[in-house]
């Protein structure tokens, strides 16, 4: 009885991985049910953060689908592709904390603030930024708007726009991403 249990279990398994690698939304609905628990447990446990957790939740179960064509069941499971993805994202922002301490020690160590002079805002950098920002989906727009011009911390953010700390985040990192990635190939330079 339980042979056949077993059976009926992997054959529902295959198609449930089928349906995700097609594309089927409502397989990614199924596959996050199941799986996107034990993915959090193991960020969490990782990372000891839960809105850290939440977001490499999120972007592991985000790169899977993107990446969906790439996955190939004869070489692992479906729960075992997710868990290397969830892994490398866990590593991700393992790595980010890192530079983040990294970056932190550097400017603790640089010198007293009675040293440092403070020079106004270049008119010219806000104004290219206050662009970038201009480009972003609406969302990220005010998110960036309130992080730049009203220097306000993630979670203040979150709580004027009520959006959950790991989504106002995950804002923050995109947009800086994209704007960065825009204003290199903007500042870069020409080759005749």
């Amino acid at each position: 009885m339980s042979t056949r249990r077993d059976e009926a279990s992997r054959h529902d398994d295959d198609r449930l991985t089928e349906a995700f690698r097609r594309g089927d939304e409502r397989a990614l609905a199924r596959v996050y049910e199941r799986w996107a628990p034990l993915v959090y447990t193991l960020a969490v446990r990782s990372l000891g953060d839960v809105s850290d957790a939440e977001d490499v939740t999120q972007k592991t179960f985000v790169a899977a689908w993107t990446g969906r064509s790439g996955y190939r069941s004869d070489r692992a499971s479906l729960s075992t592709w997710l868990i290397a993805i969830a892994r490398n994202k866990i590593a991700d922002t393992h790595e980010a904390r890192a530079r983040i301490r990294r970056l932190h020690e550097q400017l603790t160590s640089v010198s007293t603030e009675s040293e440092w002079t403070v020079e106004p805002p270049d008119v010219a950098e806000t104004l290219v930024v206050a662009d970038e920002i201009a480009r972003l989906e609406p969302d990220a727009q005010r998110v960036m708007r309130l992080a730049f011009f009203d220097d306000l911390t993630h979670q203040e953010i979150a709580a004027r726009l009520e959006m959950p700390l790991g989504t106002v985040k995950s804002h923050i990192r995109r947009s800086l991403h994209r704007m960065r990635e825009r204003l290199e190939v903007t500042h870069a330079p020409h080759r005749p």
